[in-house]
């Protein structure tokens, strides 16, 4: 079956500019023209679930197409590539670790507000922050016991 861009685009959740962009910037070597017009067919759909996760998890598209320059090379690039998909693997992982650091802050407000909302109040927890000046995440109170360990 074949494939549009606007198609492609709207399975991608992107704009049909994205893809055009992503075509003008050579992401798209396999994908056949017919008549100057790009269309995409179910064999490209592995190679468009690839680049739709690089660029989902924040891969640059100047990495990307090294990404794609070097695929196009065949074998002799496997030792590369695996490289570039080890470095996205660790970017992955301290973009995981930030993401827990920062959801321990969102657990700490939610369970602030529960509490003053509770009591109709923010009298019961105005000291909950830790008042000495730190930009580490505040710790939930010992007195709601443990509710997410």
């Amino acid at each position: 079956m074949s494939y549009s861009i606007s198609e492609i685009a709207k399975m991608l959740n992107v704009s049909a500019y994205t893809i055009r962009y992503y075509d003008k910037e050579g992401l798209f070597p396999l994908v056949k023209r017919v008549n100057g017009i790009r269309v995409f067919e179910d064999k490209d759909f592995p190679w468009l679930r690839m680049l739709n996760c690089l660029k989902n998890l924040n891969m640059p598209i100047k990495k990307i197409k090294e990404y794609v320059d070097l695929a196009l090379k065949g074998d002799e690039t496997l030792k590369e590539r695996y490289q570039l998909i080890l470095e996205q693997e660790e970017n992955i992982q301290k973009q995981i670790k930030e993401l827990k650091y920062y959801k321990k802050q969102i657990d700490f407000k939610k369970a602030y507000y529960e509490k003053a909302i509770e009591a109709g109040t923010e009298e019961v927890v105005k000291d909950w922050p830790n008042p000495e000046a730190t930009l580490e995440v505040d710790e939930l109170p010992r007195i709601l016991g443990d509710k997410d360990e």
